[in-house]
């Protein structure tokens, strides 16, 4: 949008002890674009976000309080629409279940919190699923003690 007046940014890169944040009025008053929307971001728990308000000037001068009001509602507005999700280190296995376990196998993962990405039917049923990392050995060693040992997940 080159031809808006003002595009003012804010971001927090990184999450808990370790953020770099910023910011910009990009030509509006100091302090009335920028940190408004930069503390509203510092009001979430979200790491890794950028948020850029395009403004385009409409004949009304709102003031300073006008323009707070105005970022810190439209920071708002965003994030209350944003998806969010969870950033976890994951880990994805592939292994392959007889037809016998398949049932019990998809039961597993689910009460491990593991999400099937991919199955392949043939001869026997190939998974691919995707855990947090913290999951593993523990959805590992039920596999294996569901299957007796026959099934031995592979880090893909």
């Amino acid at each position: 949008m080159p031809d808006a007046h003002h595009h003012v940014y804010a971001f927090r890169v990184g999450y808990g002890s370790s953020v770099i944040e910023g910011m910009s009025d990009d030509g509006e008053p100091a302090g009335t674009a920028g940190p408004p929307v930069l503390s509203v971001l510092r009001g979430v728990e979200i790491g890794d976000i950028v948020i850029v308000v395009t403004r385009y000037f409409g004949g009304i001068k709102l003031g300073t309080g006008g323009l707070v009001r105005a970022y810190t509602d439209a920071a708002r507005a965003v994030l209350a629409q944003l998806p969010t999700r969870l950033k976890l280190d994951l880990k994805t296995l592939g292994f392959d279940v007889p037809y016998s376990l398949y049932e019990s196998v998809r039961r597993l993962i689910a009460t491990c919190q593991g999400e099937v990405q991919d199955e392949i039917f043939t001869d026997e049923v190939t998974i691919i699923a995707c855990f947090a990392a913290q999951e593993v050995p523990g959805f590992t060693r039920r596999l294996e003690e569901l299957s007796a040992g026959a099934i031995k997940p592979v880090a893909l």
